[in-house]
């Protein structure tokens, strides 16, 4: 395999060898490469991994040659992004094909002359099953046709997580006949290490969630089993170990796993990356693993970090979204009939709460007060209307309304409401009211003291389920947003009692960092599913920066150029 950095182009003298690298993140060494780090992107979802690492730097650091997901809406969204970013890089005076579509003025998202770029983004992002033969072959197929594995390359991705997490497992111990042994979703991850043995990438990214550190399949912690697999590949798969093998690090630590180390020794929650920690809108705790290969470890790789952000809140990303009323399930929808019952609710709550709880009756009766006059009016839309003047960023940082912000859309996309019963608007009402009241969300029985407000649920009042109704507070970074969140709401509940409902998807996307021009495919219930299982943009985007910076230092006994280049974002 060619030398890493007889890639990079040099341009500094005998005299300038001995630099270091700046502890100032704006500046990094800039060899330059022949062509884009092409990226292979595995169990791609709705595609938050790949964006990540597609926007990173200037947008042409790194370039995905395929992204392949299973489910088809998933698949669709990442279709339609690939599409994108085709047009931005290659025909960026044809966007207005993407925009049309988004601002609903085109059935299709590209016309006669975008049409070739959108067969392209269908060799792009495959709708294949991962571990299936067919999948597997077209896999194979699209990687000896365009990969080049004669220069870096990087593999990104992770298994699906419903065996791992610690809800999954809960639900798989209630199942009779379960055995985590025939469970195939354990061993999904072998089908990543197949392409790293065979096609021996420069570096991989895995991600996964926290549970995986914890479960066990016959008797044995499974993480133990994947840091030595993925460290020596070809012995992992029963062949012969001449190939690469690869250090795994942490990118929050100085823990870090090779091929002959002793696994007992290592930490596994030094894997852990906590997002509220780097500028990201949710305290989501994810396992990430950062395999470099042996033979292109930059030495200083151990000062190569995640920087620790300012944390940003929920009410940051979310508060300029237009105020939405929620729909209503088991009555007429209508804004009237919204509005009588939600009011009914609040009376009813403003009858039963103790008037000694001066702050909670106070905001109480001023909401009584006003409801009628200030409660909203309408609950969204998968396009809904954006007022004309787009400039109306309120995030409080002009770096984050870069991120997110489009002034070419017409419409917030995906801003719709769900619709909820009245048993469940009178506990939003109530778990709002309260949060805003003792800033933190109520919990279990106790808290939830008011008469009408339990539900109908056996276990209730044991305490299991506790956080079964959640708000999500204005001025906290939200909880971790899964794909849960596609079956109900109830751990999504928005911080404003006159909005009386749970988050809608483009809120949620905002959590995770998606931009307001990614278009998510599919129902709202598939939206959601989206929106949960992937990986938050704006953290993939750093991790791309460290994954470039170790790329480009591969060899650092070579010389290299430091150049300033643009601040990244806090």
């Amino acid at each position: 395999m060619r030398d890493l950095t007889s890639l990079l182009t040099m341009s500094i003298t005998d005299s300038q060898m001995n630099l270091s690298l700046p502890e100032d993140s704006s500046f990094r060494p800039q060899g330059t490469l022949a062509a884009p780090i092409q990226i292979v992107d595995l169990f791609a979802g709705p595609g938050g991994l790949g964006e990540g690492f597609a926007s990173s730097g200037d947008g042409k650091q790194f370039e995905i040659i395929v992204s392949a997901e299973m489910d088809p809406k998933a698949w669709e969204t990442l279709r339609l992004r690939a599409f994108y970013r085709l047009l931005k890089n290659r025909r960026p005076g044809c966007l207005d094909d993407y925009y049309n579509y988004c601002n609903g003025k085109a059935e299709k998202p590209f016309s006669k002359k975008t049409e070739d770029l959108w067969e392209i983004s269908g060799k792009e992002a495959k709708c294949i099953t991962l571990g299936s033969e067919a999948g597997n072959q077209t896999l194979d197929d699209i990687l000896n046709a365009k990969l080049a594995v004669d220069r870096p390359w990087v593999l990104i991705g992770g298994p699906p997580c419903q065996a791992y997490s610690i809800v999954g497992r809960a639900r798989n111990q209630a199942k009779a006949d379960y055995s985590a042994e025939n469970d195939h979703r354990h061993f999904l991850y072998k089908e990543y290490l197949r392409i790293i043995r065979e096609r021996q990438p420069t570096i991989f990214v895995m991600e996964n969630v926290k549970g995986i550190l914890s479960s066990k399949v016959g008797g044995e912690r499974i993480f133990s089993q994947i840091l030595q697999d993925l460290s020596d590949p070809h012995r992992a798969l029963g062949k012969e170990s001449s190939g690469r093998k690869y250090r795994i690090y942490s990118l929050v630590s100085d823990t870090s796993f090779g091929p002959d180390d002793d696994v007992e020794l290592v930490d596994p929650r030094a894997f852990i990356i906590r997002a509220e920690e780097h500028g990201i809108p949710q305290a989501r705790h994810r396992v990430i693993l950062v395999g470099i290969a042996t033979d292109s470890t930059p030495e200083c790789m151990k000062s190569l970090k995640l920087s620790r952000k300012k944390r940003v809140t929920v009410g940051q990303v979310i508060n300029d979204l237009p105020a939405l009323r929620s729909r209503l399930t088991k009555k007429a929808d209508t804004n009237d009939s919204w509005r009588a019952e939600v009011f009914s609710q609040l009376e009813f709550i403003r009858k039963e709460i103790d008037p000694l709880d001066t702050n909670m009756w106070k905001l109480v009766c001023s909401l009584w007060a006003s409801f009628v006059d200030t409660a909203p009016e309408k609950p969204g839309a998968i396009r809904f209307d954006r007022p004309l003047d787009k400039s109306d960023g309120k995030t409080g940082s002009s770096s984050l309304d870069r991120w997110y912000r489009d002034p070419k859309l017409d419409y917030w996309l995906n801003h719709d409401a769900r619709g909820h019963m009245p048993s469940d608007l009178r506990r939003y009402l109530f778990a709002a009211v309260y949060a805003k009241v003792h800033d933190n969300s109520p919990k279990g029985h106790k808290q939830f003291s008011l008469e009408g407000l339990a539900p109908a649920h056996k276990n209730w009042e044991t305490g299991k389920f506790s956080d079964r109704f959640r708000v999500q507070l204005e001025n906290m970074p939200a909880t971790t947003i899964t794909s849960h969140i596609s079956k109900d709401g109830h751990y999504f509940i928005h911080y404003d009692p006159k909005q009386c409902r749970s988050l809608t998807v483009r809120e949620a996307a905002r959590i995770q960092t998606f931009p307001d021009n990614y278009f998510f495919e599919g129902n709202r219930t598939q939206q959601f599913h989206q929106v949960g299982n992937a990986v938050p943009p704006l953290l993939a985007s750093k991790i791309a920066s460290v994954v470039y910076e170790a790329i480009q230092l591969g060899n650092t006994k070579k010389e290299f150029q430091l150049e300033p280049v643009l601040e990244e974002i806090n």
